[in-house]
């Protein structure tokens, strides 16, 4: 089975020639109800100077909201420090947020018993960027992955050895060879091969991937992309995937969301994301890619925004972005932008919050056109 990585080079460059297949998820997710329902999250923090005396607060996450159905690819994209990882945390629930709600198949995690969230986790798992901090260096590889299944199932011993054997298969491993070795044994990518095996073997509805492929070469992140691909197909998993890379979020994405001091600036489909961004700051995060013009070979250099990125103690009023925004006026300052639909009406919206959205096709003032044969490399 070829997942839409299958090339290599695609993971990079995100050719038009490796575009995805035609969109039948989302169609069919409509049918359904969403998997994961996130409202309002609100995710702060404290923090302290000498004698523990508080000094400021940290505004992590403020107000996020979206839906993940069935079987989707949710691409979390972002600068450093925009809040993805917050967000993960507090999808999953590992820090309960200060206000908002996660629903995952419709029931609501803030405030469940360590039990019940104990078994709604079973069915949600995170797959982390350093593999080797996720597994136990001391534990054969068997372990790691039979762990789950030793909390949440009633299975024997032998029939647990058969399904890590199952597993490793799966994520194309030799089980006869890795069964017996340890972390510490495995290079990166067979380590992110395994901790997909362990995440994978309560057969969760929803995987969260925190950065999972950023530490690894081209060619184990094609390797990866295409694993993650073949179990979205044959188990229907669904994918928060939450990563710095453009271009592969593109690759493996039904809907975009792109984070900004942590607030959503835009949500909505992959394609209309990456073609038509309506929002300003993603319109500059896809200008930051260095492009090549196939047509004349001549580079074009990203050109950065000016003014430094806002701190998340003292973000600005109103529009977080309006300190670095071109099209940045009065109103701005004064009232903060709501999500607002502006797509065709397809079955995955389109939301943007900016009281003044590019139009399609639209580039920001001052900088260089981007030439018409680089937008597929993006």
């Amino acid at each position: 089975m070829t997942g839409k990585a299958a090339n290599p080079d695609a993971v990079n460059s995100g050719s038009a020639e490796d575009a995805k297949e035609p969109d039948t998820h989302g169609e069919m997710a409509r049918e359904r109800e969403p998997l994961l329902v996130v409202k309002d999250l609100v995710q702060e923090y404290s923090t302290r100077g000498p004698g523990g005396v508080k000094t400021g607060t940290v505004h992590a996450l403020s107000g996020v909201s979206f839906e993940l159905y069935p079987g989707e690819t949710l691409g979390i994209v972002g600068e450093t420090g925009s809040g993805k990882s917050t967000l993960a945390r507090a999808v999953i629930q590992v820090e309960e947020p200060v206000s908002g709600t996660v629903e995952f198949r419709g029931k609501q995690m803030n405030g469940m018993s360590r039990k019940d969230l104990r078994a709604v986790r079973a069915e949600m798992q995170m797959v982390y960027q350093d593999p080797f901090g996720s597994l136990n260096p001391r534990w054969k590889v068997s372990d790691v992955i039979s762990e789950p299944m030793l909390g949440h199932t009633d299975m024997s011993k032998q029939q647990r050895q058969e399904r890590v054997e199952k597993l490793l298969e799966i994520v194309g491993l030799d089980p006869s060879i890795y069964c017996n070795r340890r972390p510490i044994e495995l290079s990166g990518g067979q380590a992110q091969r395994v901790a997909i095996a362990r995440a994978v073997a309560l057969e969760p509805a929803l995987i969260i991937c925190d950065e999972a492929i950023s530490s690894l070469d081209v060619l184990i992140q094609a390797q990866v992309l295409n694993l993650f691909e073949e179990l979205r197909q044959e188990i229907g998993l669904a994918y928060l995937f939450i990563a710095h890379d453009l271009a592969t979020v593109k690759q493996i994405s039904d809907s975009v969301a792109v984070m900004h001091l942590g607030q959503l600036a835009e949500i909505g489909p992959a394609e209309a994301i990456y073609d038509a961004p309506r929002h300003p700051y993603t319109r500059a995060l896809l200008d930051s890619i260095p492009i090549l013009d196939v047509e004349t070979g001549e580079a074009k250099r990203p050109v950065p925004l000016k003014g430094d990125p806002p701190s998340p103690l003292d973000p600005p009023s109103g529009c977080r972005f309006r300190t670095r925004c071109p099209l940045a006026e009065d109103i701005c300052a004064e009232v903060e932008p709501i999500p607002t639909e502006v797509g065709d009406g397809s079955s995955r919206p389109h939301k943007v919050a900016c009281h003044f959205p590019l139009e399609p096709g639209q580039m920001l003032p001052n900088r260089p056109a981007r030439p018409a044969a680089a937008a597929a490399t993006v």
